[in-house]
C-alpha cells in the first residue's frame, strides 16, 4: 500500500506531518471514544429486547456481559498490535494482520473484514429505512387509531437512505469523520435513553407481561425446535451488537501522537464499551421487562409503543442519523483499501489520482465518486431485495465475530508477545477463541434458519411495513 512522503520543496510546513510521511493525526480520547460508541451502539440495541425474550433472565444478560467482556479483552490485545515490534504503524487491521500473522490469514481477514463491512453497511441501509418509515407508521396511528393498518413501503426510503449514503460517502477518509461521529454517538444516547424511558413509563403503567427465567417457553406457539433456531439467532444478534474490532485499527489510526496509542486506545476502548454495555444491558433488561415474551424484533419500530408518538419520531429521527454517522464509519476501511489498491496498480491514471479543488474544503476525485456511488447503489439494492432485520443482522454478527473479534486479535498477540506454545496463557486464549468459533456456527445456523423461512413467503421489492 503506498503511504505519503514528505515532499522536499523549499517551504514545505513538516509540522503538518506525523513520523510516517502522512497528514499529522489529530484524534484523542474523546473522538476515539465517540467513533467506538457510534460503530457499537448501531442497529443491535434494538433487538435486544426480542434478545433477551429469547434467552431469558438468565442466559440472556450473562451472553451480554460475557460478549462485552470478551469484545473488551480482544480490543486490548489489538490496540498493542497497533505498531510492529520496529514501531512501524499499522494502518488497517489488514495491514496489522499482514505484518504479525502473514499467509493465508490475510486472506481470512480480507474476506472476513470486508465481508462484515459490506453486511453492515446493508443492515443498517435495512434499519435506517425502518426507522424512517416508522416514523410517518407514528403519525398515521396516531391520526388513524392503533388498530389501522397504516402500511408503508419501505423500497422508497431504502432508496432515499442511498441518495444520503453517496453524498457523504465522498468524505475521503476517517480523519475528516470525527464531527460526523460525535454527532452520531450523541444520536445513539438519545434514542436509546427514549427507548429506556418508554419502557419504563410501560413497566410503571404494570400489566406485567408474562417472563421467564428461560425466555419464550416451548408450547403451542413454540416447538422445541423453533426455540432452538431463536436462541441461537439471538446469539447472533448479540455478536452484531458488539461487531466493531473490524475497524479498531482504522480508529486507532486517527490519534494523534503523543501519548503511546495503544494507551489512548485502551482507555478509549474500555469507555466506549463499558457505556455501551451499560446502555445494552438496560435497553434488553428493560425492554423485555416491559414487553415479555412478546417483545418485538425491534423495540423502537415494532410498536410496542404507540404514544406519545412524537416521541417515537424523534427517536426514530435519531436512529436515521446514528445510522447514517454509522455506515461512513464502517464503511471507511473498504474504502480506503479499493482506493490504496487502484492507486498502487495504476498509479499515472490521472482518473484515480486526480484530485479536484472545490472551494477551499472540499475535492472530488473521479475515481472515488465512481466507485464508492457503485458500493451505495449495490448495498441499497440488496437491502432492497432482503429486508430482514433480526435474522439479518443476526447472520452478520455469527460469521464475522470469531474470526475478527476474537480468533485474529488472539493469534497476533501470541505472534507479537512471543507467547509460547502449550503454555497456560497459549491454552486459555486456544479454548476462548475455540469457544467463540462453536457459538458463533451455532448462531449463524440459527440466522440462516431464520432468513430461510422469511424468504418463502417473501416477494423481492415489495416490502411493505
Amino acid at each position: 500500500m503506498k503511504q505519503a512522503t514528505f515532499s522536499t520543496e523549499v517551504g514545505d510546513d513538516f509540522s503538518k506531518f506525523d513520523d510516517d510521511g502522512r497528514i499529522k493525526r489529530t484524534g484523542t480520547t474523546l473522538t476515539a471514544s465517540a467513533h467506538i460508541i457510534t460503530a457499537v451502539i448501531g442497529s443491535g440495541v434494538l433487538s435486544l429486547a426480542w434478545t433477551i425474550a429469547q434467552l431469558g433472565w438468565i442466559a440472556g444478560p450473562i451472553a451480554l456481559l460475557a460478549f462485552s467482556v470478551i469484545t473488551w479483552f480482544t480490543s486490548t490485545l489489538m490496540a498493542d498490535c497497533y505498531r510492529s515490534s520496529d514501531g512501524k504503524r499499522n494502518h488497517t487491521y489488514r495491514a496489522a494482520v499482514q505484518s504479525y500473522l502473514g499467509g493465508y490469514k490475510i486472506l481470512l481477514c480480507g474476506i472476513a473484514q470486508y465481508g462484515a463491512i459490506v453486511g453492515v453497511s446493508i443492515g443498517y441501509s435495512i434499519t435506517t429505512s425502518i426507522s424512517m418509515v416508522a416514523m410517518k407508521r407514528a403519525n398515521c396511528f396516531h391520526k388513524e387509531g392503533h388498530e389501522s393498518g397504516c402500511h408503508v413501503p419501505n423500497n422508497a426510503y431504502i432508496i432515499a437512505n442511498g441518495v444520503i449514503q453517496i453524498v457523504l460517502s465522498q468524505i475521503p477518509n476517517f480523519h475528516k469523520l470525527s464531527l460526523l461521529s460525535i454527532v452520531a454517538a450523541v444520536m445513539s444516547f438519545a434514542y436509546s435513553s427514549i427507548g429506556l424511558s418508554l419502557s419504563m413509563a410501560k413497566i410503571a403503567e404494570g400489566g406485567h407481561p408474562e417472563t421467564s427465567l428461560t425466555g419464550v417457553p416451548i408450547g403451542d406457539d413454540m416447538s422445541s425446535m423453533h426455540k432452538m433456531w431463536n436462541t441461537f439467532s439471538a446469539l447472533g444478534n448479540i455478536a452484531f451488537a458488539y461487531a466493531f474490532p473490524q475497524v479498531l485499527v482504522e480508529i486507532q489510526d486517527t490519534l494523534k501522537s503523543g501519548a503511546p496509542e495503544n494507551v489512548v486506545m485502551k482507555k478509549a476502548t474500555l469507555i466506549g464499551i463499558s457505556i455501551s454495555t451499560i446502555f445494552y444491558m438496560l435497553c434488553g433488561i428493560l425492554g423485555y421487562a416491559a414487553f415479555g415474551n412478546d417483545a418485538p424484533g425491534n423495540f423502537l419500530t415494532g410498536f410496542g409503543f404507540y404514544e406519545p408518538f412524537w416521541l417515537i419520531i424523534i427517536a426514530n429521527l435519531c436512529i436515521v442519523i446514528h445510522l447514517i454517522g454509522a455506515y461512513q464509519v464502517y464503511s471507511q476501511p473498504l474504502f480506503g483499501f479499493v482506493e490504496a489498491w487502484a492507486g498502487t496498480k495504476w498509479g499515472e491514471s490521472k482518473f484515480i489520482t486526480k484530485e479536484f479543488q472545490i472551494g477551499d474544503t472540499f475535492s472530488l476525485n473521479l475515481f472515488r465518486l465512481v466507485w464508492r456511488t457503485t458500493y451505495v447503489i449495490s448495498t441499497t439494492v440488496v437491502a432492497m431485495l432482503f429486508p430482514f432485520f433480526n435474522d439479518f443482522v443476526g447472520l452478520v454478527g455469527a460469521i464475522t465475530f470469531w474470526p475478527l473479534t476474537v480468533y485474529l486479535p488472539i493469534e497476533m498477540y501470541i505472534s507479537r508477545t512471543k507467547v509460547r506454545r502449550g503454555s497456560f496463557a497459549w491454552v486459555w486464549m486456544q479454548f476462548l477463541s475455540f469457544t467463540c468459533l462453536i457459538i458463533s456456527l451455532l448462531a449463524a445456523a440459527g440466522s440462516i434458519n431464520g432468513l430461510i423461512k422469511s424468504l418463502a413467503s417473501y416477494k423481492p421489492f415489495h416490502s411493505v411495513s
